[in-house]
């Protein structure tokens, strides 16, 4: 679905990094994704979850409910399921995406004939901004920019798009670190839909396991669309776990909270500019294409990001793993890198 116009990129790439340089897999420290590095301790899931077919009436949408504090929720094979199917569920019109931002929203709205409108970063300070639109995604926080909204100005952009029919898409693949600014118990109402992930906070991205939060109409209709058994059986064991395990959700915010901080001052500390996100950080920076390829050199993978709204070129780094010799590994990339 990627065209020249919407281009889709990722991190995550570690196989590309180690065809061009030449460097083992196991031989790289990959800060190229915002997953948390020591996600959820999976534990050995009993046979019947590889054995039987995916149950839909397991208990997992209504434990993803409670989780998040929504009315209801419907598991998808990851965020990428909705994003790709729920444009089709819309009405066409001017989609209003971040030009910086994850890539795959603009190509799937285009696709399913809605006009596409490339926002700066700038316009998302502008309290307007829903007026000139019929619908608009706002991934919050947003990757890789770490731009949190508070969720009264993402309130009144959906009440001004919903009094035209419109809707307000809400990623929110990286809010459970600060969940206090969730859109959840509002995804009940017409023309708002809330997207959640297992694959960033809970570091469980391969299981590609999401959830979608929306008046029930909508989710009735995204079921109808995807059909059955859209999550296998391990993974929906696997979710269930993480999502009722809140002791480890309250241990890890400030696990992260801590990490998060610790890599801004890092970064500071060599010359960089952080804005940061307990899972990431993101540095714009005019040489950011020199860094990149040098620190590739030492074996630490990062993310690109070309200039884009509005913004400078920049590298978006993600954590370490939780042992000192991979915060050592980093520090002294960065002092060769930038010295």
């Amino acid at each position: 679905m990627s065209s020249p116009l919407f281009p889709i990129r990722h991190g995550g790439n570690l196989l590309a990094a180690v065809r061009r340089y030449g460097r083992p897999a196991d031989d790289w420290l990959d800060l190229s994704t915002g997953i948390h590095p020591d996600g959820y301790p999976v534990p050995a899931l009993p046979a019947q979850a590889w054995q039987r077919l995916p149950q839909d009436d397991d208990g997992l949408a209504e434990l993803a409910a409670q989780s998040f504090g929504a009315p209801q929720a419907l598991p998808v094979a990851g965020s990428q399921a909705a994003i790709r199917t729920l444009p089709g569920l819309l009405r066409a019109g001017r989609v209003g995406i971040a030009a910086l931002g994850y890539s795959e929203y603009a190509p799937a709205f285009a696709a399913a004939g809605h006009t596409v409108v490339p926002l700066a970063e700038a316009d998302f300070a502008r309290a307007g901004l829903a007026d000139e639109l019929d619908h608009l995604v706002v991934v919050n926080p947003n990757n890789p920019t770490a731009r949190l909204l508070p969720p009264a100005t993402l309130l009144r952009w959906h009440a001004a798009l919903a009094a035209r029919g419109g809707t307000l898409l809400v990623d929110e693949a990286f809010i459970d670190c600060m969940p206090e600014h969730s859109l959840a118990a509002r995804s009940g109402d017409d023309g708002l839909v809330v997207l959640r992930s297992t694959g960033k906070f809970y570091g469980l991205a391969g299981i590609r396991c999401g959830f979608v939060l929306a008046q029930p109409a909508l989710l009735d209709a995204l079921r109808e669309r995807l059909g059955h058994w859209t999550v296998s059986g391990p993974a929906r064991e696997v979710a269930r776990l993480a999502l009722a395990d809140q002791a480890w959700q309250a241990a890890t915010r400030t696990r992260l909270a801590a990490a998060g901080t610790r890599l801004a001052a890092l970064l500071d500390r060599h010359g960089l500019v952080p804005a940061m996100h307990p899972l990431f950080c993101w540095a714009p920076h005019a040489d950011a294409a020199r860094l990149h390829e040098a620190l590739a050199q030492h074996g630490v993978w990062t993310r690109l990001f070309d200039a884009a709204g509005g913004c400078p070129a920049s590298l978006r780094l993600g954590l370490p793993p939780d042992h000192q010799e991979a915060w050592q590994r980093l520090d002294a990339a960065l002092l060769a890198v930038t010295a």
